[in-house]
């Protein structure tokens, strides 16, 4: 059973072009910026996994490609998908994405 020990929080804008993805790929880059944790490497050379699950808030009639924002984060079995949120400027052709991040370990099983 996997185990959460981290959550980050992100927030990305597209300022001309109202691109979901561009503003979502933003939103994670902010929210694991500032982040190193290296007792992920212990667990993952114990045989552990590394799980982290990502909920973009996107304007609803908004498209975000998620394989896209997957390749943000450089580690670990990453889920990630987009659900009605953030903001759409009104009268502008600007968005706003927020990122959710929960980085959760599932240690091996013990024999």
């Amino acid at each position: 059973m996997a185990k959460p020990v981290v959550l980050e929080f992100g927030m990305g804008v597209d300022v001309h072009g109202l691109d979901g993805t561009k503003a979502a790929c933003r939103a994670v880059s902010d929210a694991i910026r500032h982040s190193s944790l290296p007792l992920f490497r212990d667990v993952r050379e114990r045989g552990g996994k590394m799980l982290v699950d990502v909920t973009i808030g996107i304007p609803a009639d908004v498209k975000v490609d998620t394989e896209i924002v997957k390749k943000e984060l450089p580690h670990g079995e990453v889920a990630v998908r987009a659900v009605p949120g953030g903001l759409r400027v009104p009268g502008h052709d600007t968005l706003m994405a927020c990122a959710s991040i929960i980085v959760s370990i599932e240690e091996p099983a013990v024999r």
